[in-house]
Formats: structure tokens, C-alpha cells, sequence
């Protein structure tokens, strides 16, 4: 696409928006980690349900998974996608009206979906419980959000379409084709609908959804905020732009085959599980490949590394991603899936993703990107120090318990006594969970500190004294556009 020449650059770029979505995100990941520590409790704990139908652990989980994953995740992305598509296409954002539209409807969406699944409404189907009114209402946002990003690389000044725009754009096409297929569904009332498949097809569908889900929007997306802000911070180029296309495109072809590894041993065809086992192993080059280009971007900053608790904490992010991009393949052979599949093992898998690669990116971009949103120094690098740690702690304690309660707990399933039956029954099994769970509870409690940390610091530093004019007095929170050729 040619790009289309403008005659003058804009004195602002439209960042007000950016900084409400990060406000947001912010702030679900605060309610999405509070709801997941009392339910990570309720396991320790069962009686603290208190026989109150919201809060059983059922409807507690579903309401944790869906504001971390719609509320923080993609109020993150949303943000970082617009703050990023600016500068890298060295134009005002395009239609900055429907960019707020999205904002406040995006929103609204998420406070409906928390709504309803407290209510009991829940579609059944993993990251995709919410009901079919407002399914419809993500699709029209999600088009919008789509309009407002596209649009602006449409009016790009320069010809080039720099790589973050590229995961940034595959998060946002790809997102929409799984939601809308995934979603088909008959409602049979204001508050239920049933699957437009059925038995082994749904479960397909599902899949190819849920794990496209997190490759697309949990990975990609997230790779899109990488090879843009981990370049700025350590104030270093791309190791190797040229890896990075190759990576990207080697990405795209090999993720979207992988979901059927959650139904290894299940009813679907054989060739489909083994399809998606050599699918999985092979995506390991593309995500290796965007890991080893990541830290030798940095390499080279040491003493950048040593001060930027934002820049620590993108980097531990990116060992995090490499061993949770190692760690799947590995459970997509079915020698081990047999003894991982439906244990705490998953739970400890998925975790050292949301918490090691999504969040600890996430938050080290947020150091980076609110001090100049609102030209202000960090409020406290020290605290952020303190967060750095605890969050280091927190995941680490989280992931290490789960993997030792999921290798228990597949062990023991697969014991037999001498005469071919289960040696062990759901009691038992449960009562050898216990000291994992607990683990697992303070892992998270550290990490959800920390969290709170960081919330306490960027307030701070939103509301503190500013050292620098950055806009004109009517657009006070709009930073500058840089000029033609800075990305």
C-alpha cells in the first residue's frame, strides 16, 4: 500500500486515549488478580464461598479469567497498539473520535461480561463464556478498533510498515476471525444460546479458538509491544529486523495449527492430534527466534538494565516467554500429555505466560510509557525496584507449585493396585494437593502486591508535579510528535 503524503506533520499526537486505556488496564488487572487470589484461596479454604452462589469458585475463576484476559490484556493492547501505530507511522492517530468510542464501549463490555458471569450466565466454552448479546457487541467494537488502527497506517507518512504493527495487525484480524466463528451460536433467550456446533466439531472449533486466543492475542499482540518498546527503553535497534519478519511470518503459518493439542486421547480424528503435535513443536523456531532477537537487542545495555526496573522487567519477560514457548511444544507430545492433560501442570503452563511473559511486558512498558504520557518522572524507581522482585517471586513460586501439584496429580491418576484399578481416589488425590495450593497462594498474593505496587506508582506519577511542557494548556496529556524520520 502506497503511503499517502500529508503536507504538514501534527504539532500532537492523540495520547489522551492511550492513557485512559492504560488507567484501565491498570485497574482490572488489580480487580482480574484480586478475584484470582480469592479464588486461588477457595481451594485452600473452600468455606470462604460462604455458600454465596458469586462467589463459588465456578463463577470466581470465570470472572478472574475474563477481566485479566479482556479487561488488563486487551485494554493493554489497545492502548500500546494506538501509542505505538502513531509514532511508528509519524501520524495523529486516524479518527481519534471512534479511538475514544472504543474506549468507553470496550469497557463497558467488560463490566457487562463480570456482570453476567456473576450472574451465573456462561456459555461453557473457554475464554469465550460470554453470552451471545454480548459477543455481538465485541464484534462491533472490535471492527471499530480495527477501522481506527488500519486507518492510521493507511495515512502513514512513510512507506515502511515497522514490525510492531505487523503482530499488532495479525492480534487484530486473526482475534476477529476466532471470535466470530467460535461464537455462532443459537440464543434461545436474552441470557443463553447453545453452540452452533456440536460434540467432537465444537470441540475442534473451541480449540482452534482458545489456543489461537492466546497465540494471537496473548502472544502476538504482546510481541507487538515488544519489538517496539524493548528498542526504546535500552535505547538500542533491533538485533536483527530481518529475523524478525522471518519469525513473524513463520508465526502466522505455524500457531494457527496447534489448538487440537488439548484434545490429545479425545474423539477427534488421530491425523488432527498429530497435525497439531508437529505444528507445536515446530512453532518453537519462530518463538526461539523472537526471544534470542530480543535479548541480543539488549545485550549491549548493561548498565541501561541495571537502572530501568521497566526494562527488567521487559527482559525477564522474555526468559518467562521462551520457557512457556519451550514447555508447550513439550506437552503437546502425547507421552507427556498423558500425564499433564487436565492437571495443575496446565495451570502452572498457562500462568507462567499471563504472569511471566504478559503481565511483567506489560507493566515494564507501563513504567516506560506514563511518565511520558504525562511528562513526569516515575514517582519511585525504588518501588519499582520492590515490584520487580516481588513479581519475580511471586511467578516463580506460582509456577514451580503448580508444576509439582500437576506431576502429583498425574502420577497418582495413572497408579493402578494389582488388580488393574485407580490406586487413588479424589480425596486422596486432593488432600496431596493441599501444600501446592497453598503455595501457589502466596505466589500469587506476591505477585498481586506488586501489582498494587505499581498502581500506587503510576498514580503518582499521573497526578504529581510535571517537569515538562508537553502540549499546548487544551491538550494536556498529548505528547509531542517527534520529527519526520524518529520512530
Amino acid at each position: 500500500m502506497a503511503a499517502i503524503k500529508w503536507p504538514a506533520a501534527p504539532t500532537t499526537y492523540e495520547d489522551d486515549v492511550v492513557l485512559a486505556f492504560t488507567i484501565a488496564a491498570v485497574l482490572w488487572s488489580l480487580i482480574g488478580m484480586a478475584a484470582g487470589v480469592y479464588a486461588a484461596a477457595e481451594l485452600v479454604w473452600p468455606a470462604l464461598n460462604l455458600d454465596f452462589a458469586p462467589l463459588t469458585f465456578g463463577r470466581l475463576r470465570t470472572v478472574h479469567t475474563n477481566a485479566v484476559l479482556f479487561g488488563f490484556a486487551v485494554s493493554a493492547l489497545m492502548g500500546t497498539s494506538f501509542y505505538t501505530v502513531q509514532r511508528t507511522c509519524h501520524i495523529r492517530i486516524f479518527a481519534p473520535n471512534l479511538a475514544w468510542t472504543v474506549f468507553f464501549a470496550w469497557q463497558l463490555i467488560v463490566i457487562a461480561g463480570a456482570v453476567s458471569l456473576f450472574m451465573g450466565a456462561n456459555a461453557g466454552k473457554e475464554y469465550a463464556e460470554l453470552e451471545w448479546p454480548i459477543d455481538i457487541a465485541i464484534t462491533v467494537v472490535w471492527v471499530i478498533y480495527g477501522v481506527v488502527f488500519f486507518g492510521t497506517i493507511a495515512i502513514r507518512r512513510i512507506e515502511q510498515i515497522y514490525i510492531s504493527n505487523w503482530f499488532f495487525g495479525a492480534f487484530i484480524l486473526v482475534v476477529a476471525m476466532l471470535h466470530i466463528v467460535n461464537s455462532l451460536a443459537i440464543p434461545v433467550s436474552a441470557f443463553k444460546s447453545y453452540s452452533l456446533y456440536a460434540g467432537a466439531q465444537d470441540a475442534i472449533v473451541q480449540w482452534w479458538y482458545g489456543h489461537n486466543a492466546v497465540g494471537f492475542l496473548l502472544t502476538g499482540g504482546f510481541l507487538g509491544m515488544m519489538y517496539y518498546f524493548l528498542p526504546k527503553q535500552s535505547e538500542r535497534p533491533i538485533w536483527s529486523y530481518r529475523l524478525s519478519v522471518l519469525s513473524f511470518w513463520a508465526f502466522a503459518y505455524s500457531y494457527i495449527w496447534a489448538g487440537p493439542h488439548h484434545l490429545h486421547f479425545s474423539a477427534i480424528p488421530e491425523w488432527v492430534q498429530t497435525l497439531a503435535m508437529v505444528m507445536s513443536l515446530i512453532l518453537l523456531a519462530p518463538s526461539w527466534a523472537t526471544m534470542i532477537n530480543g535479548i541480543m537487542t539488549v545485550s549491549t545495555a548493561r548498565q541501561k538494565l541495571r537502572e530501568d526496573p521497566g526494562l527488567k522487567l521487559i527482559v525477564l519477560s522474555l526468559a518467562f516467554y521462551g520457557l512457556a514457548m519451550f514447555e508447550g511444544p513439550m506437552m503437546a507430545i502425547r507421552s507427556v500429555n498423558i500425564i499433564s492433560h487436565f492437571t495443575e501442570w496446565t495451570i502452572g503452563h498457562v500462568h507462567s505466560g499471563a504472569l511471566g511473559w504478559n503481565a511483567l511486558i506489560t507493566f515494564g512498558c507501563f513504567y516506560f510509557m506514563v511518565p511520558r504520557l504525562v511528562g513526569q518522572p516515575l514517582w519511585s524507581v525504588r518501588l519499582a525496584n520492590i515490584h520487580f522482585w516481588l513479581a519475580l517471586a511471586g511467578v516463580m513460586l506460582y509456577v514451580l507449585s503448580m508444576w509439582g501439584a500437576g506431576i502429583t496429580q498425574g502420577v497418582l491418576w495413572l497408579s493402578l493396585d494389582e488388580l488393574g484399578q485407580v490406586r487413588y481416589g479424589f480425596n486422596e488425590i486432593l488432600a496431596a494437593l493441599q501444600p501446592y495450593y497453598l503455595l501457589r497462594l502466596l505466589g500469587g498474593s506476591a505477585f498481586f502486591v506488586g501489582a498494587i505496587l505499581m498502581s500506587i506508582n503510576l498514580f503518582m506519577t499521573i497526578s504529581g508535579q510535571r517537569t515538562v511542557t508537553v502540549a499546548p494548556p487544551t491538550t494536556s496529556m498529548r505528547s509531542p510528535a517527534p520529527a519526520a524520520g524518529t520512530p
